[in-house]
Order: structure tokens, then C-alpha cells, then sequence
């Protein structure tokens, strides 16, 4: 009898060094779904925010009405999803092998290197991965 599945060739293992991009982007990926549950909950938190922006400045800010407080929640609410769509198919790609996921988490390293401290670190160990020889051969294949 024969196998309906034709037999794939075994798969190149996956470089140790593609941990230094995995783990970090996983990382990201739960930060942003806690942010992206605690959304909802943040609107009262915009106003005290602005109050202690204008102590600090010595300004008097305008509270933000109810409406513009929507508007700034809904558009955190669509742009975290997109971050995390990101976030998630550049770690599927890299697991797949794609170049496309590389560069991918070369852009994401280096947009973490602003967001110090915990950030630079993972965007330096991202970085340390993504121009590692194996991970760029294991990804060049496809």
C-alpha cells in the first residue's frame, strides 16, 4: 500500500541561535495581548495622565471629552492588534524558515532599541540572532 502523502525531505534543524529571536518576539507577543486586554480600562487613566503632564510643565490642560477618549482608546485597541499580527507572523515565519520573517525581526530589534531599558536588551539579543550565520542560512532557504 502506498502513502497518499508524498515524502517530504527532512527539514534543516533549526539553529540555536533562532531562540535569540523566538523568545524575544514571544515575549512581545504576551506583553501586547496583556496591553491589548487592559485597553478598555485606560480611559479615566488619559485624563489623570494629562493633569500630571500639565503639573509637570506648569500648564492647564482641557480634560478630554468622553468622545475623544473613545477615539483614543479605539485606535490603541486597532493598533495593538496590528502589533500583535506582527509580532505573531514574523515569529510563524521565522519558525517556517522565511527570510521575509528575518528581516522582519531586524525592523521590530531595532524599534525595541528605543524603548529602554528592557527593550534595548531584547532588541541587542534579537539583533545578535538575526545576523548569526546559521539563522541566515536557515532562512535564506525559502
Amino acid at each position: 500500500m502506498t502513502d497518499p502523502k508524498p515524502h517530504l525531505p527532512p527539514a534543516q534543524p533549526r539553529p540555536p541561535k533562532l531562540a535569540f529571536l523566538i523568545i524575544p518576539l514571544t515575549i512581545a507577543l504576551f506583553t501586547q495581548c496583556l496591553s491589548l486586554l487592559m485597553t478598555p480600562f485606560m480611559g479615566n487613566d488619559l485624563n489623570a495622565t494629562l493633569a500630571e503632564y500639565g503639573k509637570l510643565t506648569g500648564t492647564t490642560l482641557p480634560p478630554l471629552s468622553p468622545q475623544m477618549i473613545q477615539t483614543v482608546l479605539w485606535l490603541s485597541l486597532i493598533l495593538t492588534m496590528a502589533l500583535i499580527l506582527w509580532l505573531y507572523n514574523t515569529r510563524r515565519a521565522l519558525l517556517e524558515g522565511k527570510n521575509w520573517g528575518r528581516v522582519s525581526a531586524i525592523v521590530i530589534a531595532v524599534l525595541s532599541l528605543l524603548l529602554f531599558p528592557f527593550g534595548t536588551l531584547l532588541g541587542i539579543v534579537m539583533l545578535i540572532g538575526a545576523f548569526d550565520r546559521d539563522v541566515v542560512n536557515y532562512t535564506s532557504r525559502k
